[in-house]
């Protein structure tokens, strides 16, 4: 009996019955943003990676970090364990995406609010994230801007002029600067590193290009990151 007695005591210190609805009610507030974030994540997010198979990480990671916090929020024994034990534990994430990381930063912000027993203001800073993200993407649409490669090639160089393709590609592109160039007797290969300010404006260089003459192939690639 004095065994048992003992490891209740060890293990209800610090534990309040009167806990348990504040408990309750932060854990219901921390599930509910979570899974609203990852809906907002999903409409939202310019990231091209699968969107609603990383928004489904938000819950499990919003309610884990919550009971985190409840747990060592009141020792300082278990909150230097939880730092010794985070020093040896290495999360090997596929970020591919800044976007990823800001909505994971939001997502441990409301398991850490929630977790401190300030799920009221948790909340209205939500809101205020929510009303920021979607301000921004109603008056700033989605990204379209491309940093290219452009490859031009042609098995006819006497019908390729490289200065003409210049002048036509500065009505197009926002930024143009030519990378190399080779030619022979029996080929001519031009590449430039491009900017468009819109999707339009590349397929309309495109057009203009392949127009010079039917010899000419063009071939665009991406500058900025592999996917």
């Amino acid at each position: 009996m004095n065994e048992i007695k003992t490891f209740l005591t060890d293990n209800l210190s610090g534990f309040s019955l009167k806990a348990i609805p504040g408990f309750i009610f932060s854990f219901i507030v921390c599930a509910v943003l979570s899974f609203i974030l990852g809906k907002v994540y999903a409409k939202y997010g310019n990231s091209l990676s699968n969107r609603k198979a990383f928004a489904r990480n938000f819950i499990v990671l919003a309610i884990t970090t919550m009971f985190i916090i409840s747990v060592v929020k009141s020792s300082l024994a278990l909150s230097l364990g939880l730092v010794g034990a985070l020093s040896i534990v290495r999360f090997r994430s596929a970020i591919k995406e800044p976007e990823e990381l800001t909505y994971l930063f939001l997502t441990i912000a409301i398991g850490l609010g929630c977790g401190a027993g300030l799920a009221v203001l948790t909340v209205i800073a939500f809101v205020g994230f929510i009303t920021v993200i979607w301000f921004t993407n109603k008056y700033n649409h989605s990204i379209e801007s491309q940093n290219l490669y452009l490859t031009i090639t042609s098995n006819q160089p006497e019908s390729v002029n490289l200065k003409e393709i210049v002048e036509m590609l500065k009505k197009h592109c926002s930024g143009i600067k030519l990378k190399r160039t080779d030619e022979t007797a029996a080929t001519i290969e031009a590449s430039f590193f491009v900017e468009f300010d819109d999707f339009e404006k590349m397929e309309a260089a495109k057009g203009a290009i392949k127009n010079i003459h039917p010899s000419v192939s063009v071939s665009f690639m991406d500058n900025t990151r592999d996917f």
